[in-house]
């Protein structure tokens, strides 16, 4: 194999694995502590053409758990942190880097059906169930993230079906939403989730999150990122 790089992976996936690999396209939603990591094991892998959305700047709070965030790029986007970042990992891949939200008024700009796979990683439930439907409708697979805060033992981390999920606020809110509109996801799709919800020890006046550790948002970026990988090399 011509590029040294990518040597180890070549030896799991071969000719055929690695060209496919080179061929898909993938549009991560959401840059932060889970969706950076999935992103950075799919270049890392092999994954050449890779879309990646997020509105957000790097915030100082970041830093415990989102790849990109260092002290260096607090304040900057954090798509285009995270583009910088990949290229020089793999300066011949074609990264896209969107900085914006999806949502109604949005989601018409972007065309699912043009990517091989979605991987949600958004936190916002009402922007996270629009997704999932216009996702489910499209062509592309669709592997989605539940919440991974407020966790710290990663042996509870698991894959299920969206509804069999268990133990989940954030699958319940969403399944809730679901029910309560009457418009449901069009196909089965799998989520990372963990059961494990812990209590906040403190909570400062200008944070209006939950506590997160790089440890468990790092296994649910990387077990997307592997569901996509198992998807091809099967």
């Amino acid at each position: 194999m011509e590029d040294k790089k990518l040597a180890r992976s070549w030896m799991l996936f071969g000719d055929d694995g690695m060209n496919r690999l080179a061929t898909i396209k993938v549009i991560v939603f959401g840059c932060g502590g889970v969706g950076s990591w999935c992103i950075e094991s799919l270049v890392r892998t092999g994954v050449k053409h890779i879309t990646i959305v997020d509105m957000d700047s790097v915030a100082e709070s970041n830093v415990n758990r989102q790849l990109m965030a260092t002290a260096l790029t607090v304040g900057q986007p954090k798509v285009e942190a995270m583009r910088r970042h990949l290229l020089e990992i793999a300066p011949d891949a074609d990264i896209t880097a969107i900085q914006k939200m999806y949502c109604e008024e949005t989601a018409h700009e972007f065309q699912l059906d043009d990517y091989d796979f979605v991987v949600d990683a958004i936190d916002s439930v009402k922007c996270k169930m629009l997704l999932i439907r216009n996702a489910t409708e499209s062509k592309a697979r669709l592997f989605s993230s539940m919440g991974a805060a407020l966790k710290i033992d990663p042996t509870r981390i698991a894959v299920a079906e969206f509804w069999k999920v268990k133990g989940c606020k954030l699958a319940l809110a969403l399944r809730n939403g679901f029910k309560r509109e009457g418009h449901f996801p069009a196909k089965k799709f799998k989520c990372v989730y963990g059961e494990e919800r812990l209590e906040n020890r403190a909570c400062p006046d200008t944070e209006k999150a939950n506590g997160s550790l790089v440890h468990i948002t790092g296994i649910f970026g990387f077990t997307l990122a592997g569901l996509v990988l198992k998807e091809v090399f099967c």
